[in-house]
């Protein structure tokens, strides 16, 4: 039998589409794999990154919003969670969109329709303009949180297993970094007195320069196909649910604090829409460049032992927010939300590092070995993925509903504070019972005759 290493993948279907692919193999990877791999990385990312931008753009477009608009802060949010809300749900799609299009093709598609929502609200952005047509506008944007979960997807197929951690952590990092970016473009546009359009059309160029370069650069992998089975496996396996709890935690405090930042300093602190600007992309920007970290520590000391830590932080620092926001002192408060949205960067690379560990421990509990073990653990981390991202981004919706209702009943945020401290604390634990609590004393004869197997950390 030849082996696939010995040559460059063959691409015979035509449209850019490679029949063979094997990351696993060492050989293969040095020869081949690598080159590719990174570079249909590379092109992901920069399509990752623009749909985040736009998914995020009205937690920006709100902060032009001005009197003459007639918005309460009540609306502001409630807008925002409903944008979230769509990122959310379309993920689910998405993740499949990859096997049935390819991972090149349907990038470029996704990256086009970005243009249907930048278009449309650069058409109504406008004061005079009702809450209800802002609202559906707004839902459109919704579409670009979806790019986030065929990229990972799409990503996932093209790494070793020993490298998933890095890539995936890369992947999304580059993508989340599309949030602080808009933010930081929306700066210079209201420092500049302009308005947002100014700001929209800005991203028109750079949505078709992302589609046109995903054409020219990226490859399908023919070896990904939709699997009804896997998909079906991963909604009936706990382990997809538990994870899924965990990134809420960490991914949906990031996606929830990067919508509502700039709307909690206007409304509890009072700041201006250009002194809230200069402050709310410190967060997500520091949060976005150390998720490649929490990949790279999750492969090196374990996922579940980085995210259990990673929680502990994430407690202590939302505790020091309370105190910060009930003594209403600004320069406390920015400074630990901003070590709060690093944390969250952190934790939603230990977290998606530890789904496909889980599954290949699964697969070796189950007594698979090598490529068997490889495929198994790739066919359901994979379908798991569109899931967990899906339902962790739906963190983003409570955090948002969460400051909404904490500000109609107290005027400030302080009760939501207390609501994500109660859910950290509940992570942790989580963490803790599922994956850390017996490894010490659990030996591999019983994880191996056990029907749901305790996973050691140092697996996952």
């Amino acid at each position: 039998m030849t082996a696939p290493s010995t040559a460059p993948a063959p691409q015979s279907r035509g449209g850019r589409w490679i029949e063979q692919w094997d990351p696993e193999d060492e050989t293969f990877w040095k020869e081949t794999g690598e080159k590719v791999a990174r570079r249909n990385l590379l092109f992901s990312v920069l399509s990752e990154h623009i749909g985040f931008s736009i998914w995020t753009m009205w937690s920006v477009l709100v902060l032009f919003m001005g009197p003459e608009y007639g918005l309460t802060p009540a609306d502001k949010f409630l807008l925002t969670s409903m944008v979230t809300l769509v990122g959310a749900v379309v993920r689910v799609p998405y993740t499949f969109a990859v096997a049935i299009f390819g991972g090149r093709n349907w990038t470029i598609i996704s990256a086009g329709l970005l243009l249907v929502p930048t278009v449309a609200a650069f058409a109504v952005v406008k004061p005079g303009t009702s809450f209800d047509t802002f609202l559906w506008i707004g839902l459109l944007a919704g579409i670009g949180g979806g790019n986030f979960a065929s990229s990972m997807t799409n990503i996932n197929a093209f790494f070793p297993l020993k490298k998933k951690g890095w890539a995936l952590g890369l992947n999304a990092g580059g993508g989340n970094i599309g949030v602080p970016v808009i933010q930081l473009i929306a700066l210079a546009v209201i420092g500049a007195s302009g308005g947002p359009r100014v700001l929209l059309g800005i991203y028109i160029p750079l949505i078709l320069a992302a589609a046109v370069l995903a054409a020219l650069y990226m490859d399908n992998l023919a070896s990904v196909k939709n699997d009804t089975g896997a998909a079906k496996d991963a909604a009936k396996d706990a382990h997809t649910w538990i994870m899924s709890f965990l990134y809420i935690g960490t991914f949906g405090s990031f996606i929830g604090y990067a919508f509502a930042f700039g709307q909690v300093l206007q409304v509890q602190f009072g700041r201006t829409p250009l002194q809230a600007a200069y402050l709310t992309f410190i967060g997500p920007l520091l949060g976005s460049l150390i998720r490649p970290l929490g990949g790279w520590l999750a492969d090196k000391y374990g996922g579940a032992r980085i995210t259990l830590y990673n929680y502990v932080g994430m407690a202590a620092a939302t505790g020091v927010l309370i105190v910060a926001s009930m003594e209403k002192s600004l320069p406390l408060f920015v400074t630990v939300f901003v070590v709060l949205f690093v944390l969250s960067g952190l934790g939603n690379g230990s977290t998606f590092k530890m789904i496909p560990g889980i599954f290949q421990a699964k697969a070796q509990a189950k007594g698979l070995e090598g490529e068997a073990a490889a495929a198994y653990g790739r066919r359901l981390s994979g379908a798991s993925m569109g899931l967990i991202g899906a339902v962790g981004a739906l963190g983003g919706v409570g955090i948002n509903l969460a400051f909404r209702q904490s500000f109609l009943t107290n005027g400030s945020g302080t009760g939501a504070f207390v609501t994500f401290l109660a859910y950290y604390g509940l992570c942790f634990a989580v963490t803790w019972a599922v994956y850390l609590r017996r490894t010490a004393t659990q030996g591999p004869a019983t994880a191996t005759a056990e029907t749901k197997p305790q996973l050691s950390y140092a697996e996952v």
